[in-house]
């Protein structure tokens, strides 16, 4: 017999051997019908795998993010299955789950595959569903795979054995397919019914340009229909939403391949927008202590070793900038930190002068391969709204309440109220893989967990997810439509205080090593508005919106009455333009939903003899007639109290 351990910390025994399934069925044959995989000792398992020894258990159902994964692992599967059927000859390179779905990426060879074929092998998978074939796992050893993978010419899966030891080696077999897969996988093919594939992309072998060409295929599937049909309505939203379609539509940035790609052009609306973001976080920086700074767009060589950048992100940075002189290398700059540990160095520091807190906004590069560029969210080109205080251990807590507090303000002034801070700690079992000291780290890691708690903020904390350098504090945000997004970061750093020789005198009249705190409530100006953009679905509020005000006079005859409002509002700092174009009134109304001006002022006879304008809103219609000082309050208002707008498309 074996000690079953539960959750709620509930011991009971089982014939050793038992499966995860066989001790499910015992307790309830209910619960049995819903689980995917389990938790044996943190790891996912089979629900077929024989435990053979005394163990802690988790069974995981769908409401589970790794069931979510292990279904759509198994959605992988599948669908290779599929790909293999209506393509013979095909081979496989990796097939892992993703946040939402599935992908694989595969080897054509001849073949062509199209978007019209994705409906043909949705079919296929849904035959091979209803077959009902079980995820079989048989560990094999590598002479034996590579014999398997030879026979079948497939150098891909070579090429991962590479890598794999003997014992370590697991091959999946369901219905006519086998795959190398250290899984876990479901149960069976049957308990996947929902199922679309979503799109065709290309991608690089092992994500190399230099590499051949593959063809991943994305899909998404779901334990029933209904399921699935209410994610479907969900990716129409999110195209309506997409920043790339409504950074077009609205005019705020474009691309272009003369430029090169992944380097965003700002157009005016988006400038002046990105413009108004940077200004209000600059104020409530400066009122939090900040002291602004600006550093070049570049940096020697030898300034990036000491930081340990040209290690980390040397083949990811762009080609050196060469010089007149002989062995003279600089390097766009991939982070703004290095930069500012010389800021702080550049003057003796004593514990008088910390905590020292250094922003700017920062342009930083780093060359992503083209595959991986999307829209702002992924550019070549960016920048951070980056700050780096300076500190005694004894004030990381109080900094890192300063930092939260700040980050919400941004989160609330924005209308993100949905979010998550996930505190990032060392892994218990092995401290070798961290610098500093084990006091400083007990510091920071209680001073962020202590910190948070008296924020109040809801928390999760990930052992092991510790950079090598401190702990962090990641803020996931949930958008309109409820996905989840990594906005604002917040992190301690021992290695850069040590690389750079950073020291402070104390109190005691000795040399002492200064903590240093990363931050950035954005993370990036490109990635915080493209995020934004889909949150609010275009519409922004009235304090950031690039236009706030639409005058639409009805004839020509009333022009003059709409410069003179126009007058008026710019006198009062509101942005606003006439539509004097020769279209009806009704064409100029729908022009204007459709660039999600929030106000129209609608002038016509009755308007000019009352000296009034009659007032739309965006998406919600007519507000009735109003004094053109009335509108003005009320703008600002809204402006003032940073009122957010509806986030519905």
């Amino acid at each position: 017999m074996m000690n079953i351990t539960f959750p709620d910390g509930a011991v009971r025994q089982y014939e050793q051997g038992s499966t995860a399934l066989d001790i499910a069925k015992k307790i309830s044959e209910g619960l049995a019908r819903k689980i995917l995989a389990a938790e044996v000792n943190g790891e996912v398992w089979d629900l077929s795998r024989p435990i053979k020894n005394d163990s802690s258990i988790k069974f995981l159902t769908w409401d589970d993010e790794k069931a979510k994964s292990t279904f759509w692992h198994s959605s992988a599967h599948l669908m290779a299955e599929a790909v293999e059927d209506a393509f013979p000859g095909v081979k496989f390179w990796v097939g892992p789950p993703i946040e939402k779905g599935f992908y694989y990426d595969i080897d054509l060879g001849d073949n062509v595959i199209s978007e019209s074929d994705l409906e043909k092998l949705e079919k296929k998978m849904n035959e091979l569903s209803k077959q009902n074939n079980s995820f079989v796992r048989k560990e094999i050893s590598k002479a034996d795979a590579v014999k398997y993978f030879e026979e079948k010419g497939d150098e891909y899966k070579l090429d991962l054995l590479q890598g794999l030891e003997d014992g370590s080696i697991t091959f999946y077999t369901q219905g006519n397919f086998t795959d190398l897969c250290r899984g876990p996988h479901i149960p069976s093919t049957g308990l996947i019914k929902g199922i679309k594939l979503t799109s065709i992309a290309g991608a690089y072998w092992k994500g190399d340009e230099k590499n051949k060409m593959l063809t991943r295929i994305y899909g998404v599937t779901f334990p029933n229909q209904k399921e699935l049909d209410e994610y479907l309505v969900f990716l129409e939203e999110a195209k309506k939403r997409d920043h790339r379609k409504l950074g077009k539509e609205l005019e705020l940035f474009t691309f272009s391949e003369k430029v090169g790609a992944g380097l965003p052009l700002w157009l005016p609306k988006g400038a002046m927008l990105r413009e108004r973001l940077q200004n209000f976080l600059q104020k409530a920086q400066i009122e939090s202590g900040y002291l602004p700074v600006i550093t070049p767009h570049i940096g020697s060589k030898s300034l990036y070793v000491t930081s340990g950048h040209y290690e980390k992100y040397g083949k990811d940075s762009f080609q050196p900038i060469k010089t007149p002189v002989e062995g003279e290398e600089f390097f766009l700059k991939p982070m703004n930190c290095p930069h500012h540990c010389e800021i702080y160095k550049a003057s003796p520091r004593s514990y008088k002068d910390l905590p020292l807190r250094l922003a700017e906004f920062g342009t930083v590069y780093r060359y992503e391969q083209s595959g991986e560029l999307h829209g702002l969210t992924r550019v070549r080109g960016f920048t951070q709204d980056d700050a780096h205080l300076f500190c005694m251990p004894n004030q990381v807590k109080d900094e890192f309440k300063k930092v939260i507090d700040l980050v919400l303000y941004v989160f609330n002034s924005l209308g993100f109220t949905d979010y998550t801070a996930q505190i990032s700690l060392r892994d218990q079992n092995d401290k070798s893989k961290y610098i500093g000291s084990d006091t400083n780290w007990e510091i920071a890691e209680k001073s962020i967990i202590e910190a948070s708690e008296e924020k109040g903020l809801k928390t999760v904390i990930e052992f092991g997810e510790a950079a090598f350098y401190g702990p962090k504090l990641d803020f996931m945000v949930r958008d309109a439509i409820g996905r989840k997004w990594q906005l604002g970061t917040i992190q301690v750093d021992y290695n850069l205080p040590e690389r750079f020789d950073l020291t402070y005198i104390g109190e005691d009249n000795a040399k002492h090593r200064p903590v240093m705190i990363h931050r950035a409530p954005f993370g990036s100006m490109e990635r915080f508005i493209a995020v934004l953009t889909e949150h609010c679905a275009g519409k922004f509020p009235m304090w950031l919106v690039p236009v706030q005000v639409k005058i639409l006079p009805i004839s020509d005859k009333f022009l003059s009455y709409a410069q003179n409002v126009l007058s008026k509002l710019k006198n009062n700092d509101i942005r606003a333009e006439i539509d004097d174009r020769s279209e009806k009134i009704g064409k100029k109304i729908r022009d204007t939903e459709l660039s999600k001006v929030p106000l129209m002022l609608i002038i016509g006879e009755k308007e000019v003899n009352d000296k009034k304008v009659s007032v739309r809103r965006q998406g919600k219609g007519d507000e009735g007639v109003k004094d053109v000082q009335e509108v003005i309050a009320m703008i600002q208002d809204e402006v003032k109290h940073k009122k957010i707008a509806e986030t519905t498309a």
